[in-house]
């Protein structure tokens, strides 16, 4: 009896999602609780596993098709691995094509006279009619030397000036969106749409925190097994921020404030098909090394779209990094219904002033976004100062002054 291969539950608020990727096609083997098939959603990437050792018999659905939550995927013989069908025996319904890529050539018009597609490209820049050239190629075919001497009869006496138009082949490629940057999309349109987003920046001297870690990477990274990284610092000079101005920490529900009393901070990290923001839980009462540990684990398993979907959903504050890209400046946009991110970018040498003299610090600019509604520039501006002194004196998150 053929065993069936079932769309899972997908999470909360979660129905339906579209199939990425088949791992196995019809004939191949499978091992219990082997990977069958990607399920893309939104919010995360689902493995499909297989529920018993088997064959696969038949596939119900092509990559791109959209499914909800019980469809039969595919069925498999159960038991031992049988010889792959040959392909006249294959159900026609179990090898569809993708519906997701579609290229798109421009084909010549038939009738009319016969003309080059440079000259009818010329034609069409010109407003010249076509049917109405005298061609003066092999057959009578209108050359793009016909086309310009009808648009500009002087053209025929002067050297004729090319034209700002295509040569050369042209297609094009249609490719769907997936769920998760559909909803990205989605979410960034509503964050603009329905919050009044403003941007104050600064600059912070990164010489202390790179100092600390110099000296303490080798002994941190031999005791707790991971190295010190720079974004456990802004986490902790977050939450102290966050400490001092709540309102950041607060959501707009209605008519109403909702304040947290607790620090769920999100990590802007990039995946294999988008970015996504995982979220860690009680950030205020995690160690340096906690921090490290689970931001490494979360940026790891991103890019292996691991990621569960509680791991994605709330979240109070949220930074992000784009100077791992080599980002010099940015203006984040907030994660609904958060009231801030922070920002992050690279670090370059510059000429600044230090009592009186011109020196070389290691840079970073930030930049902190906010929801006007419920933060005023001075909290913003006293908000991201904060997080600059926390940062270029890194003791006072330790003594929390």
């Amino acid at each position: 009896m053929s065993v069936e291969i079932k769309v899972p539950t997908l999470g909360e608020s979660i129905s339906e999602a579209i199939i990425g990727k088949w791992h196995k096609k019809v004939g191949d083997s499978v091992a219990v609780d082997e990977p069958v098939a990607v399920l893309e959603t939104d919010k995360v990437t689902i493995d499909v596993q297989s529920p018993e050792s088997g064959t696969i018999e038949t596939i119900s659905f092509a990559e791109g098709a959209k499914v909800k939550i019980g469809d039969v995927l595919a069925k498999l013989t159960p038991g031992a691995a049988t010889p792959k069908a040959a392909p006249s025996q294959a159900p026609a319904a179990a090898v569809v094509p993708p519906a997701a890529v579609q290229t798109f050539a421009k084909a010549e018009p038939t009738g009319g006279p016969s003309i080059t597609p440079v000259a009818r490209n010329v034609a069409a820049a010109t407003g010249v009619d076509p049917s109405k050239v005298q061609g003066s190629g092999a057959n009578g075919r209108v050359m793009k030397d016909d086309v310009l001497k009808a648009a500009t009869p002087a053209a025929a006496q002067a050297p004729s000036t090319p034209l700002n138009v295509p040569t050369g082949p042209r297609s094009e490629e249609r490719v769907r969106m997936t769920p998760l940057r559909k909803r990205v999309a989605e979410r960034l349109l509503q964050a603009q749409s329905n919050a009044a987003i403003l941007t104050t920046f600064n600059e912070v001297d990164m010489s202390a925190v790179m100092a600390t870690r110099k000296q303490y990477n080798e002994k941190f990274e031999k005791k707790h097994g991971v190295k010190l990284g720079f974004m456990s610092f802004f986490v902790k000079a977050s939450i102290e921020a966050l400490k001092t101005f709540p309102a950041m920490n607060a959501f707009i529900e209605g008519d109403e404030v909702v304040f947290h009393h607790y620090y769920d901070v999100g990590i802007a990290v990039s995946g294999s098909r988008g970015l996504v923001v995982p979220i860690v839980r009680d950030a205020d009462q995690k160690s340096m090394s906690e921090l490290e540990k689970t931001i490494g684990d979360y940026g790891a398993r991103a890019k292996a779209d691991k990621l569960t979907l509680p791991e994605l959903q709330g979240g109070t504050f949220t930074i992000t990094n784009g100077g791992i890209f080599g980002s010099m400046l940015s203006t984040p946009i907030l994660n609904p219904p958060q009231t801030g991110i922070l920002g992050m970018h690279n670090i370059v040498e510059r000429a600044v002033v230090k009592d009186g003299q011109i020196v070389i610090r290691p840079i970073m600019y930030v930049a902190l976004s906010y929801d006007h509604r419920l933060i005023d520039g001075r909290e913003a501006v006293q908000f991201l100062v904060r997080v600059k002194d926390c940062i270029e004196d890194p003791e006072r998150i330790l003594l929390e002054i």
